[in-house]
């Protein structure tokens, strides 16, 4: 570059600071995204594990992911995308909300990590004829319009042997005694109207979504919380919150 050109940027402070000051509360792990923070670890560490034993990755490598493409749909502020691009994969997280995206590739430059983020949806990812070894698909579908359709697209971006894993809501009376009315209304973890029960979708219907895209549900795997220890826990319980691990066959 010359010297001229070396001196010009694109970057406005004004609005890095405003977009700074977001990121701030969603990575503050005390701060209104607390929740997201203390469930994180646990849907880090079954994603670590499944996926790497799929993928053939020893359990003593820093990057069992490397090499492996993967969509996080729904990134939000990037909170599953930054570890998994640490953990080696090459990363693109999608969002329809731009704010969202904004936030995220802000806080993904001040960490030092390449990550794709696009403001976008599933569908107009597979339009453009979008490939990945592995699909996110966490905490979205119970926010979208249309479940068969949604589940479709992002399935059709999976490669042959590549997964998706969903994690979401099951509509049952524990989730809307738990997830509603606890959570946003007797202890304020979530803003009140943040789910609505009827959109909460059980095993059965999150099966018959896939069915027609030839993926396989091969695991599904329960997210309970105990409140004695704080803490979240992976079981077999899939009343409340559950993930569904899906492959299609090579």
């Amino acid at each position: 570059m010359t010297g001229e050109n070396a001196q010009r940027t694109t970057i406005d402070p004004a609005e890095v600071a405003q977009f700074a000051a977001i990121a701030d509360e969603w990575w503050d792990p005390n701060g209104k995204f607390r929740p997201l923070h203390r469930f994180n670890p646990v849907r880090l560490s079954y994603l670590r594990s499944r996926l790497g034993a799929h993928f053939g990755a020893p359990e003593s490598a820093v990057t069992p992911f490397k090499g492996l493409r993967l969509l996080d749909i729904g990134c939000g502020g990037g909170l599953l995308s930054e570890p998994m691009a640490r953990l080696g994969a090459s990363v693109v997280g999608a969002d329809a909300a731009e704010k969202n995206v904004k936030v995220a590739a802000l806080h993904a430059e001040q960490s030092g990590l390449a990550i794709d983020y696009r403001n976008t949806s599933a569908e107009d990812l597979a339009r453009a004829g979008e490939r990945f070894d592995i699909v996110l698909n966490m905490e979205v579908v119970e926010h979208v319009a249309d479940l068969n359709l949604f589940m479709a697209a992002c399935a059709a971006m999976v490669k042959p042997g590549g997964v998706m894993v969903t994690a979401t809501l099951n509509r049952t009376m524990k989730a809307f005694a738990l997830a509603i009315v606890g959570a946003e209304y007797v202890l304020g973890w979530l803003p009140r109207g943040t789910h609505k029960f009827q959109k909460f979708v059980r095993p059965s219907e999150l099966a018959a979504a896939l069915r027609p895209t030839g993926l396989d549900i091969r695991d599904y795997a329960g997210v309970s919380y105990n409140p004695l220890a704080d803490e979240w826990r992976i079981g077999k319980d899939v009343d409340v919150n559950y993930m569904a691990f899906a492959v299609r066959p090579a």
